[in-house]
């Protein structure tokens, strides 16, 4: 198997390509070598998403520190 050098082009398809190299992995059918492979590639991509999860968490931030009047709420699902 190839390893690819391109990062995904968004979250979701990084988590989609992660969610496949889990199933591959829990399989047990991979060589080692190729299982190894394949754990770098979602580490990479784990990192990758945690990024965009931080840097998306920093706009939401400014966003809500922009708006002083804006009240802060905890989210609740009910109240979508």
């Amino acid at each position: 198997m190839s390893k690819k050098s391109a990062s995904p082009a968004n979250f979701e398809t990084a988590l989609a390509e992660l969610e496949q190299i889990v199933s591959r992995l829990e399989s047990g059918e991979l060589p080692l070598e190729d299982a190894l492979n394949e754990f770098e590639q979602g580490v990479q991509l784990a990192r990758q998403g945690q990024q965009k999860l931080q840097q998306a968490e920093q706009r939401v931030q400014i966003l809500l520190d922009s708006d002083n009047d804006a009240p802060l709420t905890p989210f609740t699902p009910e109240a979508e």
